[in-house]
């Protein structure tokens, strides 16, 4: 009975903070303390459901005691129950600063119920057991990260909020065909029962593959992979800096996560074709979001097109489709989200104190506020995959994969692309940090509140853990890894639960 508290309580938390803020609507002292409070909560029941899945294993909970190939199924292993701990670090984390740094015409259109809306999407597209519920809880969260997108009204976030939901909504009705499709030919959405069907005698010839492309363009539209990313860079510069944290550090790892627990569970017969394919995507996700990314002047634009290029080397992992490769995804997923929100947060920091995003306006940090210049740093030299920090070692792992799979051009791509995004790293500290404040621009809104100090500082501190911690970083990420490449043992747990 406790366990399945544990897995139900991430999407019970979310949904229950969110409904306390509706009924608080009329006070927004009320919906920051439940927004905060709720986040908190979340995490705590993120760290619980590891504990116990660290332990005792794989956990399953079947809703109303159906059996799992007809009714809805909860299932939490290492790799989901990281990820919802994770959502719950960043939750924890952008509430705080939102509480500091939003403002009530922003807040009383909706914004803490919308997020924690979207938190329990996203725990719920983690800890889901079948396609069907999978589809759902995207749904829910592409609903909530539109309104979110769209908070406040302006011409830009109108237009970065249609290209995204119009995108996605494609994808979405993508999946919906793959999943009648695989209801059709298999009888069942569970995904313990579809691992069995797809490798059965009756599967007919080339149905795999057919399905494995669906969802490859359904979930790489959501993960931002190429060439189905440019809703990305359309859209996360324009939200308030919370949003674009929220979104940087989450919304892309829905679909990335789709795309290994598929890829991993489904179709694994189909190495051959799909996971090549998945690392010829990855290396060019890595070179355009890259390149995108220093053509840009403005902070959020290339920060965005960083959250393009990095996903590909999570999809590096999963090409190369070895236990070490996918800890290396896992790896690499965990601290790029809290790296990639720490550094929108800390660039909203520089815009109020600079007074612009763009970094022309921009100058003179440095001197005047070191403690900023040090709270960039840290993500910035990890992004880019410097030691001593967490992407450094992220990184290694994912080359020393390449390296052992004898995929010489993907390791390549992915040194030449760490490179790059060092390069563009060093333009925002030379622009905005390092050169001199522009003649005639005035300072931004002059102090800060620790509310945004606090939240970037911890993130910080936890990607500097990250790097002197790998060790038992990557032995946790490699124990998931582990459980993926043996889709058997996920089968077990679900099967062997049904009531």
């Amino acid at each position: 009975m406790l366990h399945q508290v544990r897995l139900a309580l991430p999407i019970l938390i979310p949904l229950f903070t969110a409904v306390f803020c509706l009924l608080g609507w009329r006070s927004l002292r009320l919906q920051r303390a439940a927004g905060v409070a709720g986040s908190f909560l979340l995490l705590a029941a993120g760290l619980e459901l590891l504990r116990s899945v660290s332990q005792d294993g794989i956990q399953v909970l079947h809703i109303a005691g159906w059996p799992a190939r007809y009714g809805i199924v909860l299932v939490a292993d290492l790799f989901s129950a990281m990820m919802v701990v994770l959502a719950g670090v960043l939750g924890a984390a952008i509430s705080v600063y939102s509480v500091g740094d939003l403002n009530a015409r922003h807040e009383i259109f909706g914004y803490h119920p919308l997020s924690h809306v979207m938190l329990m999407g996203v725990c719920g597209a983690f800890l889901t057991g079948d396609i069907f519920n999978l589809y759902v809880w995207f749904e829910v969260t592409l609903i909530a990260s539109f309104v979110l997108l769209a908070l406040g009204g302006t011409r830009g976030q109108i237009e970065g909020a249609l290209k995204y939901v119009t995108l996605n909504l494609a994808a979405s009705s993508l999946f919906l065909t793959a999943a009648g499709l695989l209801y059709s030919a298999a009888g069942t959405l569970n995904l313990a029962a579809l691992a069995e069907a797809l490798r059965g005698p009756d599967t007919p010839a080339g149905l795999a593959t057919v399905l494995s492309m669906l969802l490859l363009v359904a979930f790489g539209t959501k993960a931002a992979l190429f060439p189905l990313f440019f809703w990305l860079p359309a859209s996360y510069h324009t939200p308030p800096v919370p949003v674009s944290a929220l979104f940087a550090g989450l919304l892309t790892k829905v679909g990335v996560y789709a795309l290994i627990r598929v890829f991993t569970l489904l179709f694994v017969t189909e190495t051959a074709f799909t996971h090549n394919l998945l690392l010829v995507l990855a290396g060019l996700t890595m070179v355009t979001g890259v390149l995108g990314a220093v053509t840009q002047n403005e902070i959020r634009r290339i920060l965005a097109f960083h959250s393009v290029s990095q996903v590909g080397y999570m999809i590096m992992g999963l090409g190369l489709l070895t236990p070490l490769a996918l800890a290396g995804s896992v790896f690499f997923m965990v601290h790029h989200s809290i790296v990639k929100s720490n550094l929108f947060l800390v660039g909203g920091i520089a815009q109020r104190l600079g007074g612009s995003f763009e970094l022309k306006r921009l100058g003179g940090l440095y001197s005047a506020y070191p403690a900023l210049a040090m709270l960039f740093l840290v993500p910035a030299l990890s992004l880019a995959g410097l030691p001593p920090f967490g992407g450094f070692f992220a990184k290694l792992v994912l080359i020393k994969a390449g390296l052992e799979a004898e995929n010489f051009w993907i390791v390549g791509v992915s040194l030449m692309v760490s490179i790059v995004t060092l390069l563009s790293m060093t333009k925002i500290w030379a622009e905005a940090f390092w050169k001199p404040r522009p003649e005639g621009r005035a300072p931004g809104r002059g102090g800060v509140s620790s509310r945004l100090w606090i939240p970037a500082a911890l993130l910080a501190v936890m990607t500097v853990v990250m790097g002197g911690a790998s060790q038992g970083f990557f032995d946790l990420s490699l124990r998931a890894a582990e459980q993926l490449t043996d889709p058997s043992s996920y089968v077990r747990a679900v099967q062997g639960s049904e009531p």
